[in-house]
């Protein structure tokens, strides 16, 4: 890097990015997860929502009025990211500063998060999904492309028909690696749609009624995507692992020994 411009560049952009990146104290997760049932219920192809406790986090659910500020792909095991204590990397996550990497699921134990599930994905378009994220480990995020990362340094607050667009906003690679676009990719490449536009065609003498009347899907383009929207998403159930793993709240352990009226202490 003989460019005087580029390492100014590169040495700004990791300032930017270790500031953005750094948690804020004081964070506490609404309803951190029952870890045991989260590891059983979650499939390969499942995208886990988190809600974050950075300062990036903090701009991410501003911008899109929304709890979850990041997001990652469950694809399982992956072979040869075993720990000391024998736990495997079963996530793959695109992070600001950090690029495309794997993490172990007890990175979230005490977050709150959201799995999200597309519903009827055949298996082969999982693990089809499933490989593309996988291919992609290693993909820099590229700290130089200064402008990506002021996005988020922009005074609140900004006006709501702009905010989708401050997500999406930047040059190339750094906009394609962070965590929702990527998973729009991962998913968009096996035409599944997250949260496409509906388009119905006017009705003229040269289109059949009932084709007028059908709706055509429009995929939108993968930047516009955030973690809000695997949430709200038609095509995503939410699978909440203490129901998925037999809840009965006949057995459900009180903490205080009678029911206290609406009013009292």
């Amino acid at each position: 890097m003989n460019n005087p411009f580029a390492r100014l560049s590169a040495w700004l952009g990791a300032r930017i990015a270790d500031y953005l990146t750094r948690p804020l104290e004081g964070y506490e997760p609404a309803t951190p997860p029952n870890f045991d049932a989260l590891e059983r219920v979650l499939q390969p192809g499942d995208v886990v929502l988190v809600e974050g406790n950075t300062r990036v986090a903090s701009v991410i659910k501003y911008l899109t009025q929304s709890t979850w500020s990041h997001s990652a792909l469950y694809v399982g095991p992956i072979p040869g990211t075993e720990d000391a204590a024998g736990e495997a990397h079963v996530l793959v996550e695109a992070n600001v500063g950090e690029g495309v990497v794997t993490a172990p699921l007890s990175k979230y134990r005490d977050s709150h998060v959201r799995v999200c599930r597309p519903v009827a994905m055949t298996q082969a378009d999982r693990r089809a999904v499933v490989a593309f994220m996988i291919a992609r480990i290693g993909y820099a995020y590229d700290t130089k492309n200064v402008f990506d990362l002021m996005r988020y340094l922009v005074p609140l607050p900004i006006p709501a028909r702009f905010r989708r667009r401050m997500i999406a906003l930047g040059s190339g690679e750094p906009t394609r690696a962070i965590c929702s676009t990527l998973i729009a990719q991962a998913y968009q490449s096996v035409r599944y749609p997250i949260l496409p536009r509906v388009k119905r065609p006017d009705d003229d003498r040269k289109v059949k009624s009932d084709f007028a009347r059908a709706e055509i899907l429009h995929i939108r383009h993968y930047t516009l995507y955030t973690p809000r929207d695997f949430d709200i998403s038609p095509y995503f159930a939410i699978i909440k692992p203490t129901i998925e793993t037999g809840f009965d709240y006949k057995a459900y352990a009180w903490g205080e020994d009678r029911p206290v009226a609406i009013g009292q202490g």
